[in-house]
């Protein structure tokens, strides 16, 4: 058990939350999101939780194990061609983490989403919430767009704005 996890896990607010993700950074986050799905049919969810409840904490949950998990509540995977794409962020643990359906995640690989994850990361270190998710989304996009090209109506199956957990 890792006590100063628990520590930072105890502290984080939502109120911290909402200092990283105001409103401004929460509706470029969405306009980035529906700018972007406009070039690929794939789909994007974009969520943060502040800290986990306790008994995930006490039970070593990572952040990649909480990230599968709401890509699950978020009904991510249930996207028509299997290409739903989850960016989570886990405020707490400094963490990013992309779970993608089984579709697009053979196409991508683990190699090209930490990368996206990594680079959202270090801006995020530095304050830049609003940049580090905007290039994120647009770095997911990218991947989209080759293996997801839009060919006739494109439906959005997921919301543009972010979900904050």
């Amino acid at each position: 058990m890792d006590i100063r996890r628990i520590v930072r896990h105890l502290v984080t607010t939502h109120w911290m939350v909402g200092r990283a993700f105001p409103p401004h950074t929460r509706a470029a986050i969405g306009q980035a999101i529906k700018a972007c799905d406009a070039g690929h049919a794939g789909a994007v969810c974009f969520a943060v939780e502040g800290a986990l409840h306790s008994a995930a904490l006490l039970r070593g949950q990572s952040a990649r194990e909480r990230a599968i998990e709401v890509f699950s509540q978020l009904r991510v995977w249930d996207t028509g061609h299997n290409n739903g794409v989850l960016i989570y962020v886990l405020l707490a643990d400094h963490a990013v983490e992309i779970v993608a359906d089984r579709g697009v995640h053979e196409k991508v690989g683990e190699p090209g989403w930490r990368a996206i994850c990594i680079s959202m990361e270090v801006a995020f270190r530095h304050g830049a919430y609003r940049d580090g998710a905007v290039k994120g989304i647009q770095a997911v996009a990218q991947h989209l767009t080759k293996h997801y090209p839009v060919i006739g109506p494109n439906r959005d199956e997921l919301p543009d704005a972010p979900v904050i957990l």
